[in-house]
């Protein structure tokens, strides 16, 4: 099976193919600044549309955040393979399994999300705004 590597560059690539751009100084400024973290992630993009957030995580941290979270409905993309126990708030947990460049809609609320592979996972939420 051949294993699509998806990388910022394409992600940057398809929102702007939708119309959704930034001004070069907004995207060098997301990049640049620290303060942009949320949740354990970092602001690699934002304008008055979208903001995509990039999360890393070693194995056993959590994959979009720390503990009990949330976030907005958005768009997940994965940059690498990743298996997860995902427990959403006042459900049962579940094993979830995704290859790099799975995309999937997330109505957002309160969990806890677990890298349980081998590995290091990375992936992309995108939220719209507004």
């Amino acid at each position: 099976m051949n294993s699509m590597k998806v990388t910022r560059r394409d992600v940057l690539g398809l929102l702007a193919t939708m119309g959704i751009g930034a001004a070069e100084s907004t995207l060098a400024a997301a990049q640049k600044t620290k303060s942009d973290k949320l949740a354990g992630g970092k602001v690699v993009f934002e304008n008055d549309k979208v903001r995509v957030i990039s999360h890393l995580a070693r194995p056993r941290m959590g994959v979009c955040g720390t503990g009990l979270h949330s976030h907005p409905p958005h768009l997940t993309i994965a940059l690498k393979d990743v298996k997860a126990k995902v427990t959403n708030a006042g459900k049962e947990p579940f094993i979830a399994v995704n290859k790099a460049g799975d995309v999937f809609w997330d109505n957002g609320g309160a969990h806890v999300v677990e890298n349980i592979s081998g590995r290091d996972s990375e992936l992309y939420l995108v939220e719209l705004k507004g």
